[in-house]
């Protein structure tokens, strides 16, 4: 076995050791089937990491790397994971023979990553106006190489940028024209997000995408730029520049990178050294890595990754959170299911689609919270009227979240998203109800209750009446409780066996309705209210 397959050896056992412990590792969320080129999302993966207690209610930032394969994206990211878990740690590159271990990389001319990848633990990270935000790094599978289709590519690419808040396009050396081109044909940026674009834009007024990074490696020219953000700008500023002397063509594709990104940035890296690209044995350890390209490492990371940089996911001006990333994810996988590529409609329609499931599942999870806090889990019993009181309260509480929330996709669209909600609600309010119900002690024993104090009112007005003589009525009086002593019987059988629940039901209804006679009654009251648990 040579070094390099058994340096694959060693990383993929680590990775799996790492699943089985149960540590922080890369899962796939989206996969290609390699037969028919379809795709599939993992909600059930999606939802474990974006659905933590800790986490799901927070603002979501999502750090997408992508680019064409083989080009060091994955690389890249696993530097980014170093410094998240070592913030605070002026040395957090760490020691120059430690190797680099997260998201699945080696080199050579193999690709490594297929479809998309997330990294299982969400950071929160505090800023400086005291709010937290969540943080996502995402991980794509490499563009152009020879298994994958362009709509593959084009695919990958374009949920990755439609569902992060900062996408860095990993590139070689340079900005060359194809890779504008390429840029352009991957999210069908200029042939269809130029329709696209605008309709977003029609619709709410904002540039469709937010933050796109240019990360140019390899940068050999740093007496002409200089590495890092500064010469990175000055650069992707002349070759975005748009003149008047280039085609029309040329001036299209700049002019919609423009429209369609809120901010475009770029940085110049230069090259990790020799060791790094022709050695089979290299697993990331500093030693091997050139000086250069450690101290312009040490200078993005800890500015892309600041806490005041860090631009929240948005979707129609709304700052997006992690369960309602979700629902994006949800949203956009359908649409890039057919053979085909997405129409600009069926793409703004998704997105609607999705902004609307994302405002129904914070109403109700606002609604759910506040019912938890009343009568979830071990609290005590509470009345019923006090608890309809409170469900009425919270009720237009959720409504005014989900119509307070900005939406697209017009009035008559969002309307049946309200009624949804307004549905789900009400099922919400009777499985509330029904918990609540089943903390009253009397309402679990009503029936025996009932059945066995009409015992003891038979049983003592049948001695009366004979004591005075009425035999007759006595009888009767005898006859009836040996009828309500058999149903006692009958209904603790039911209770037992599960079976005859029609009869049970039966039972269960005429001790009601003999209950509500009585009511009226206040020595009956107050015998109930002495086992009744105090109402709230």
């Amino acid at each position: 076995m040579n070094i390099n397959m058994m340096f694959l050896f060693v990383v993929h056992r680590d990775y799996y050791l790492c699943r089985m412990k149960g540590e922080p590792s890369a899962v796939q969320i989206v996969r290609v089937c390699k037969e028919d080129h379809s795709f599939e999302l993992d909600t059930e993966a999606l939802s474990k990491i974006l659905l933590a207690p800790e986490i799901r209610d927070k603002h979501v930032v999502v750090l997408s790397v992508a680019g064409a394969f083989r080009k060091g994206k994955s690389f890249l990211l696993d530097f980014m994971l170093r410094y998240m878990y070592r913030k605070g740690d002026e040395n957090w590159l760490g020691q120059d023979d430690e190797p680099l271990t997260g998201f699945s990389w080696r080199g050579g001319s193999e690709p490594e990553t297929t479809g998309i990848q997330l990294w299982s633990e969400v950071f929160l990270v505090p800023k400086s106006d005291g709010t937290e935000v969540a943080v996502v790094l995402m991980d794509t599978q490499g563009a152009f190489d020879n298994e994958s289709t362009v709509k593959d590519c084009a695919t990958i690419f374009a949920l990755s940028t439609m569902t992060s808040s900062i996408q860095i396009y990993n590139l070689s050396q340079n900005i060359q024209e194809d890779d504008l081109q390429q840029l352009q044909l991957f999210i069908i940026f200029f042939l269809m997000t130029k329709y696209y674009g605008r309709l977003a834009m029609d619709e709410i007024f904002l540039k469709p995408f937010q933050s796109l990074m240019f990360l140019i490696r390899d940068w050999s020219f740093p007496y002409e730029y200089s590495y890092g953000f500064k010469g990175g700008n000055e650069f992707l500023d002349k070759r975005l520049q748009v003149k008047e002397a280039q085609h029309e063509e040329l001036q299209t594709v700049r002019e919609h990178i423009h429209s369609c990104f809120t901010k475009i940035s770029c940085f110049l890296l230069p090259h990790p050294g020799l060791k790094v690209a022709t050695s089979p044995a290299f697993n990331g350890q500093l030693s091997d890595v050139g000086p250069d390209f450690k101290e312009q490492l040490q200078s993005l990371i800890p500015k892309l990754l600041h806490p005041d940089r860090l631009a929240e996911k948005e979707i129609n001006g709304n700052k997006v959170t992690c369960m309602g990333l979700l629902e994006f994810f949800k949203a956009y996988i359908k649409i890039y299911q057919g053979e085909d590529l997405p129409q600009p409609k069926t793409m703004l329609m998704a997105t609607a689609e999705a902004n609307n499931l994302a405002a129904v599942a914070a109403a109700k999870d606002l609604y759910y919270k506040n019912m938890e806090k009343v009568c979830g889990g071990d609290l005590p019993y509470v009345s019923p009227d006090s608890l309809a009181e409170k469900h009425q309260f919270f009720f237009r509480e959720a409504l005014h979240e989900f119509s307070s929330t900005k939406k697209m996709g017009g009035q008559e669209f969002c309307d049946r998203y309200k009624q949804q909600l307004e549905m789900e609600l009400e099922e919400m309010w009777q499985s509330f109800t029904k918990h609540n119900e089943s903390k009253n002690l009397f309402s679990a024993f009503r029936t025996p209750a009932v059945l066995f104090v009409l015992v003891c009112l038979l049983y003592i007005l049948s001695g009366i009446l004979l004591f005075i003589g009425l035999s007759t009525f006595a009888l009767v009086c005898d006859c009836t409780l040996g009828v309500v002593m058999m149903a006692m019987l009958t209904w603790a059988f039911i209770r037992y066996t599960g079976r005859y629940h029609s009869v049970g039901g039966a039972i269960d209804q005429a001790a009601g309705v003999l209950l509500e006679q009585v009511r009226p009654n206040n020595n009956f009251q107050v015998s109930i209210k002495n086992i009744t648990p105090a109402a709230l």
